[in-house]
């Protein structure tokens, strides 16, 4: 059985913050919830996150501002911007994937964490699956 991913999700209305809790948990992933930038980077820094949600206005430390923190941490976790404004390249911003709010299914969200956290595991099987086809090919 492998290991369950653990996403930290981060956003200040506690309504969308357990929905995507409950979304997420049923789907068998480790959530960690905070409704605060500053809390959610205190948990990043113990480890263990392999994956970053978070909304984009938050007080205090915003999600911009979260996700450059993180990948200053560790630049190789991904990491998903929700935002209910559309407009997210008014803002500097280092996340992987934006999502505007009420502009996607839960299923979207889904796939976006499922492709992300393949592409963090990184290519090691993939370079094995075709370094053998190169190998017949060049014989």
């Amino acid at each position: 059985m492998k290991p369950k991913r653990t996403i930290l999700c981060v956003d200040d209305n506690e309504q969308s913050l357990s929905y995507r809790k409950i979304m997420l948990e049923t789907r068998g992933y480790r959530v960690a919830s905070y409704s605060r930038g500053e809390d959610a980077l205190d948990r990043f820094k113990q480890g263990g996150v392999d994956l970053v949600v978070t909304d984009m206005s938050m007080p205090g430390m915003d999600g911009p501002q979260l996700i450059a923190a993180v990948k200053t941490l560790s630049p190789h976790i991904p990491a998903i911007l929700i935002s209910s404004k559309v407009r997210v390249y008014d803002h500097e911003s280092q996340a992987d994937v934006f999502l505007a709010r009420g502009m996607y299914a839960p299923a979207d969200l889904l796939e976006r964490i499922r492709l992300l956290l393949i592409r963090k595991r990184g290519p090691k099987r993939i370079q094995r699956s075709t370094h053998l086809p190169r190998q017949a090919g060049a014989a």
